[in-house]
């Protein structure tokens, strides 16, 4: 997650989704690494540069795989969060009512 002091949206994210999403399949699957909009690691090849806080990027070897720009909420975040998952991981969700 790419996030910067004073931004709504990531302060938004964090009250309504941050507590949950480790213990998310998605957060299992895709630990979430917190990196600052002015101190992006020179080694993360990323696929253009990030304007847009807060923007989540799938990494893989240390190369963008992926990514979802800005938070308009829960209801956007969770079903594009999967999509990307699953069309460009090995991602699979947990099959409701399974255990």
């Amino acid at each position: 997650m790419v996030e910067q002091a004073g931004c709504e949206w990531c302060a938004r994210w964090n009250k309504e989704i941050g507590d949950i999403y480790p213990l998310s399949a998605e957060g299992r699957f895709a630990p979430l690494k917190r990196v600052d909009l002015r101190a992006i690691p020179a080694d993360l090849e990323l696929s253009r540069r990030v304007v847009f806080t807060p923007t989540f990027i799938v990494v893989e070897d240390g190369r963008e795989i992926g990514r979802i720009e800005g938070y308009p909420g829960e209801h956007f975040f969770w079903p594009v969060l999967e999509k990307l998952l699953i069309e460009q991981t090995s991602f699979q969700p947990p099959v409701p009512g399974s255990s």
